[in-house]
């Protein structure tokens, strides 16, 4: 096995350096947004700055607007390009299972004890991290490959309880579609189904006329 060669550090590094990311001369973009929630449909102009900073026009229901400006920022800050020194520099890195698919599990210690990974062909298919009071943990099934390091496709998120361990909301299932526009892979299009109260919750976000900024 070649992770009987590597660190768990190294080969963690390796999936973490594969995501896809924004350079810094990304330009920012603009958009038609449609946002679809549950029989409700709201449509409106998206754009996101140099500086990663959503912002929503032409949408009058606030919720539905945060809804989309919520989306935006989670995917700006995964585009986001940061050293594995600076994002992990203060933890450190262990082997844990070996999953029957071949993933293979990353423990941490340090300042992000508790978190863990799986790797799984160069990508990291588990995260379950600590963050902001609850444990979220986001199991990708399949991903986009752009040539320039991996983009998520198909994965769900569900939050725990660090406590006690108790769920906390339902199971969220995710789809995402990406567009190559100039140099740059855009989200186009997000479907979300979340389980509530024993029903699903069903959103769907498409961008659309995308376009980079000038200059």
């Amino acid at each position: 096995m070649v992770a009987s060669q590597l660190s768990a550090q190294d080969l963690f590094r390796a999936a973490y350096e594969n995501r896809y990311t924004w350079d810094s001369h990304f330009p920012g973009y603009r958009a038609d947004v449609t946002y679809t929630h549950n029989d409700q449909t709201y449509a409106g102009q998206i754009r996101v700055g140099s500086d990663l900073k959503p912002t929503v026009t032409g949408i009058g229901d606030e919720a539905a607007q945060k809804a989309i400006h919520g989306q935006l920022f989670e995917v700006a800050i995964h585009r986001v390009r940061r050293s594995f020194t600076d994002t992990h520099g203060q933890n450190t890195f262990r082997y844990g299972e070996t999953r029957p698919d071949g993933a293979i599990e990353i423990l941490l210690g340090g300042k992000a004890d508790g978190d863990r990974y799986e790797v799984r062909d160069n990508e990291v298919t588990l995260v379950h991290r600590h963050i902001h009071g609850v444990v979220v943990t986001i199991h990708t099934f399949s991903s986009h490959h752009t040539g320039e390091g991996y983009l998520s496709h198909r994965y769900n998120s569900v939050y725990h309880d660090p406590q006690t361990g108790v769920q906390k909301g339902g199971l969220s299932n995710f789809e995402d579609g990406y567009q190559q526009v100039g140099a740059y892979f855009i989200l186009c299009r997000r479907a979300i189904t979340t389980e509530v109260n024993g029903g699903l919750d069903r959103q769907e976000f498409v961008f659309s006329n995308l376009a980079l900024e000038e200059g």
